[in-house]
């Protein structure tokens, strides 16, 4: 359909609001119990956001405004519709998905990370993804076990 019989300014304005989808990712959707109220809370806020922008009465800048909240709607429905809540490890015996592992470098740096889904893995706030390259060679050791960490090796002090 041309330009004309609509209401954007043009093609370019029209195509702006169709954003492509949020990839999503081909491992399992593994998630703890925070991760799963994290998805759910993403959500209602983007049914929020997209609610809001229905409000607005100039059709260009309402596509706009609705263009991320609904793409992310789409992502994040899917992503709970496939989520897979892990409880909490009940040992600490060994590296296990939701566990927090203290572990020390080769250059004398210690660092704690917690094991988590993929959306909600945060490095600076302490959580890596299971399937990062460092979570899935600790997955399985215990305390004291050195494991290669890209062109390192890391030794595991604790478990929590």
């Amino acid at each position: 359909m041309s330009v004309a019989f609509t209401k954007e300014e043009s093609a370019e304005t029209a195509s702006e609001t169709l954003l492509p989808d949020r990839p999503i990712s081909p491992h399992p959707n593994l998630v703890t119990e925070a991760g799963l109220q994290a998805l759910q809370a993403q959500l209602q806020q983007a049914r929020e956001a997209y609610e809001a922008a229905q409000t607005i009465e100039d059709v260009n800048e309402k596509r706009r405004q609705s263009a991320v909240p609904l793409r992310d709607a789409r992502y994040l429905t899917e992503r709970l519709r496939t989520a897979q809540l892990v409880p909490n490890p009940t040992s600490n015996d060994s590296v296990a998905f939701g566990s927090a592992v203290t572990f020390s470098r080769a250059d004398g740096r210690v660092q704690t990370f917690r094991i988590v889904g993929e959306d909600e893995a945060d490095p600076k706030a302490g959580t890596i993804s299971f399937v990062a390259p460092v979570a899935r060679s600790l997955m399985g050791k215990a305390v004291g076990d050195v494991v290669g960490a890209g062109a390192q090796e890391i030794e595991i002090l604790s478990i929590g």
